[in-house]
């Protein structure tokens, strides 16, 4: 078994697609309702218009999980804006893969990119019922720094979304 760590290139987009896609239908620990496809991977965390880094974990060649940070959106407009000198990340770890310290290596890349990148502060929103997500922030040394209320589901039901902040 052996664990690889690199940059998420084009060629990776589908294999992550088809990861975070599990976890989507899994339900409860992503924000995410709507399936990728490898086009919306690229776009959205490969390469947006704001990438400062995505990483992916691999085992055996396979990816099992991936980690994506972004300049805070400039121009957001809805609620949870950010300072422009903030980014944003999102971490993604397949099911089986949990808890195995991909994600605290895949932060230790994403870190060093953040710094980098002259950013002040790593912003993560978790909704509130992913209990495991905000468990992993914390353990990286994420704290509240505020609560974004009543974000609908598809479904309609409201969850809140706990942001998290990392200072560098």
């Amino acid at each position: 078994m052996t664990l690889d760590y690199r940059r998420a290139t084009l060629a990776d987009a589908s294999a992550m697609a088809e990861l975070l896609n599990r976890i989507i239908a899994a339900g409860g620990t992503t924000a995410h309702q709507s399936r990728f496809d490898a086009e919306r991977m690229h776009s959205h965390y490969i390469a947006p218009p704001l990438a400062i880094s995505c990483f992916v974990a691999l085992l055996d060649g396979r990816i099992i999980g991936f980690q994506a940070l972004e300049r805070a959106d400039p121009d957001w407009r809805g609620e949870g804006k950010l300072p422009d000198d903030w980014a944003v990340i999102a971490t993604f770890v397949d099911v089986g893969h949990r808890g195995l310290g991909i994600g605290r290596r895949l932060f230790a890349l994403t870190l060093a990119a953040a710094r980098g990148a002259t950013v002040v502060a790593i912003d993560a929103t978790i909704r509130a019922d992913n209990g495991s997500g905000l468990g992993y922030y914390s353990k990286m040394g994420f704290a509240d720094h505020a609560v974004i209320k009543d974000v609908p589901l598809r479904d309609g039901t409201k969850i809140d979304r706990i942001q998290k902040v990392f200072w560098l």
